[in-house]
């Protein structure tokens, strides 16, 4: 993995069970429930956290193209509202959702820029499921962990 990368991750395994320190972690990436997602620089702090939640977790590198989907039909406001166009006009020097996804894909603007968007994307269960099991790591033709270019056709399931 390149440094720098934007990460989407996304919880696949539920609440129930959860050791505290791996609980923890998760709740420092901002995973509280089963199918949300969330995106994340590659540091090696991010990192670190990733491998210690990867019983619960899968991660990957987000293209261009799902990041402006994700924030389109996903992207919420304080007071569950969308992210629009127009609230972009009003609150940033971003004219649309593609263009502020360009500029975050490009390391050029933060999530955080934009003061009311939540940094969690709530997501459906994948449509037609799971490819395999998923208490089985991703190489071992499971779910969980890194699947690198491959998180992008999972997130565009659960969209």
């Amino acid at each position: 993995m390149e440094s720098n990368k934007l990460l989407a991750v996304v919880r696949i395994r539920g609440t129930v069970n959860v050791r505290r320190e791996i609980n923890d972690t998760l709740k420092m990436l901002r995973l509280h429930h089963l199918n949300h997602a969330t995106l994340i620089e590659s540091t090696p702090s991010y990192l670190g956290m990733l491998q210690k939640a990867k019983d619960y977790i899968t991660w990957g590198e987000i293209d261009e193209e799902t990041l402006s989907l994700l924030l389109s039909k996903r992207g919420r406001l304080s007071g569950n509202k969308r992210l629009t166009d127009q609230y972009l006009k009003e609150k940033s020097k971003f004219d649309s959702v593609d263009a502020f996804s360009k500029a975050v894909y490009k390391n050029q603007a933060k999530l955080s820029d934009l003061p009311d968007l939540k940094p969690v994307f709530r997501l459906h269960p994948p449509k037609g499921g799971f490819d395999n099991p998923k208490k089985r790591p991703f190489r071992a033709s499971g779910e969980l962990g890194y699947r690198g270019e491959k998180i992008n056709e999972l997130l565009r399931k659960m969209i």
